[in-house]
């Protein structure tokens, strides 16, 4: 039989443990965002349980597009003007890797070594890649027109008309064609895949609101243009799905339950499974929707 001190000392155990497991499922999510009465796009966090609001870029130049390494610890993204830079994940260790000030959406190889973004060629988005620290940045010239691209452990995956392709990482060349039907206006540069590299979102179009006369001048009023988040398995024929109405593009959680995404100026966590969701509250910020937000692996 366990002596009482036997016993204190295993509850504390257990609690201990079931601490540490909350602690260990708060994610910090990464996003762009403008402050009130401010129009340039600054990278801010906060964690998934709505907590730690916090600013991780400052400056005259808009930054955007975050992805996190592998390993959570660092963070890349596109300063506007400036090119692609580096961060530790609390703001700290600034580091410029690109000198063209349109590079944008960069994506880690999976071991941290690498980083592939895009960067206007021939008057197309095309591929590039690097080695994590800019050195050695180099075209992939087999590589077709790209949209965001996706590194995974399954390989470099990019948007590219419409389809979604996986190619190989030292020269572009297409190894598989997935056959979805991602938006080809709108959908290339937001596409995310799940972690376990079945599922896509993107954004696209959607159809007008009935009797929507809200664009244009008088006799030339007319419906606006309405977008909306989709999602499509790509590993089946099944047609996209629309998740929601007037969404920004989406980025998937660790354990591909939920999305996060902005919508009607609010950081939305989604439940695939039910549907449901819950607005984070960010203060005088206010999310923008240039680019999926990033979720700390």
């Amino acid at each position: 039989m366990l002596s009482i001190s036997a016993l204190v000392l295993a509850a504390a155990l257990s609690i201990a443990a079931a601490t540490a497991g909350a602690t260990a499922q708060v994610r910090w999510i990464v996003f762009s965002a403008t402050p009130t009465g401010e129009h340039i796009e600054q990278l801010y966090r906060i964690q998934s349980s709505g907590e730690g609001l916090q600013q991780l870029t400052q400056g005259p130049y808009a930054s955007i597009a975050p992805a996190f390494s592998s390993d959570g610890k660092r963070i890349a993204f596109a300063r506007t003007g400036i090119g692609i830079v580096t961060m530790n994940a609390d703001g700290t260790g600034l580091h410029r890797l690109t000198t063209n000030g349109r590079d944008s959406f960069p994506a880690w190889s999976p071991d941290g070594k690498q980083i592939a973004f895009v960067r206007p060629y021939n008057a197309a988005w095309t591929l590039f890649v690097m080695s994590s620290s800019g050195a050695g940045q180099h075209r992939l010239p087999k590589a077709p027109p790209s949209g965001r691209p996706i590194w995974t452990a399954g390989g470099l995956l990019i948007p590219s008309g419409g389809d979604f392709l996986k190619i190989d990482p030292t020269t572009g060349h297409v190894l598989k064609y997935y056959g979805a039907e991602i938006d080809a206006i709108w959908g290339m540069n937001t596409v995310a895949l799940s972690p376990d590299r079945s599922t896509i979102t993107y954004v696209g179009a959607r159809a007008p609101e009935p009797g929507d006369k809200e664009c244009g001048d008088g006799l030339n009023a007319g419906p606006c243009q309405r977008f909306a988040l989709y999602k499509e398995n790509v590993l089946t024929t099944k047609k996209p799905q629309r998740v929601v109405k007037d969404a920004g593009p989406a980025a998937f959680s660790p354990n591909g339950k939920q999305l996060a995404f902005v919508s009607n100026g609010g950081l939305v966590l989604w439940s695939l499974a039910g549907s449901t969701s819950k607005t984070i509250p960010t203060g005088d910020v206010y999310p923008t929707v240039a680019a999926p937000p990033a979720w700390q692996p």
